[in-house]
């Protein structure tokens, strides 16, 4: 149970970290021609109205899947405390977090992958994803093992029977 639940918790840990500075950074999309731009999920410029929407979708999902993944890292946390968690139930709570984390995170890479490869190419700029996109996928893969380990710590906990009482 322990290696399981120590690798979920790095693995949920670096899950989180990879999806902040996925969110908070504007290397999604990088275009070249006769010059060289980027831009990210969060536009600049005081335009919003003109934002669309898959980029609003984009945006909550990645929200949503920060906050199931702090919840994951939290339990994963109080699971090494045993006054403050009860006894096989941070792994659980973690699994389920991971797993919503990880949900999230493609239904959001997912939306924003399909929206940028099916807009009409420009010939004269090329667009390619670039590093703060990739890591939104990386994120997603290392919650999904997050959760299968949370999954396996759990199940591999001792059960309380009456040898306990």
């Amino acid at each position: 149970m322990e290696p399981c639940r120590s690798v979920a918790l790095f693995s949920s840990s670096l899950g989180l970290v990879c999806l902040l500075v996925a969110l908070s950074t504007d290397f999604w999309i990088v275009a070249t021609g006769t010059s060289s731009a980027h831009s990210g999920l969060w536009p600049k410029g005081g335009r919003e109205d003109e934002v669309k929407g898959y980029i609003h979708v984009t945006q909550s999902f990645c929200i949503l899947a920060a906050l199931w993944g702090l919840v994951a890292v939290g339990f994963l946390v109080l699971s090494y405390i045993p006054s403050l968690s009860a006894p096989g139930r941070g792994p659980l709570v973690s699994t389920i977090s991971a797993f919503a984390a990880a949900l999230s995170m493609l239904v959001a890479m997912a939306v924003y992958t399909s929206e940028r490869w099916s807009q009409a190419p420009n010939p004269q700029v090329q667009t390619f994803f670039c590093w703060s996109f990739y890591l939104g996928w990386v994120s997603t893969v290392l919650f999904l093992c997050a959760g299968a380990l949370s999954l396996a710590a759990h199940c591999s906990a001792p059960r309380p029977g009456y040898e306990t009482l």
